[in-house]
C-alpha cells in the first residue's frame, strides 16, 4: 500500500511563469517521507531520531507537467527496495483534475540508516524493515 499525503501549494512555491519551481518538488517529497515514517511507525515504535536516524544519500526527480497554484496536488511514496544498511524510497506526485490523478514527478531516494553517536552508517533496524514491508 502505497503512502499518500496531500500537500498544500503555497505561494511562495510560485516562480515568475506561474509553475512550482522544480525544487519544491524534492521538498514535497521529504514532507512525504516525513510523514511515511509517522505512519509507519505509529505508536508501537519509538524512534530516538537523534541517535538512530536515517542519511538522504541520494536524490533524482523526474518532471512531467508543471504544478500551478491552484493545482490540488498529492504525494505517493513507498519503499521499493530494502537493503542491509540502506533503502530506497520512490514517490509519485500527483495533481488531482477533474476527480482523475496526472502523475506530474516521479522520484527516487536512496536513505541510509546512520547512528549520530557512533558516526557510522548502521543495519536497517528489523522493526523498521519489517513495517516497510507490510506497508508495500
Amino acid at each position: 500500500m502505497k503512502h499518500k499525503i496531500q500537500i498544500q501549494i503555497r505561494f511562495k512555491d510560485v516562480d515568475k511563469l506561474g509553475h512550482v519551481n522544480n525544487a519544491n518538488h524534492i521538498t514535497y517529497f521529504e514532507l512525504a517521507r516525513v510523514d511515511y515514517f509517522n505512519a509507519l511507525m505509529g505508536e508501537d515504535i519509538k524512534i530516538d531520531w537523534q541517535k538512530e536516524s536515517l542519511i538522504l544519500a541520494k536524490i533524482e526527480m523526474e518532471y512531467k507537467l508543471p504544478i500551478l497554484l491552484d493545482d490540488k496536488v498529492f504525494v505517493y511514496t513507498w519503499v521499493s527496495n530494502i537493503g542491509t544498511k540502506s533503502f530506497n524510497m520512490e514517490c509519485s506526485i500527483v495533481k488531482e483534475i477533474n476527480g482523475v490523478e496526472i502523475e506530474v514527478a516521479k522520484g527516487l531516494a536512496i536513505i541510509v540508516c546512520f547512528n549520530y553517536e557512533t558516526n557510522k552508517t548502521i543495519e536497517v533496524p528489523e522493526q523498521w524493515k519489517n513495517k516497510m514491508i507490510k506497508m508495500r
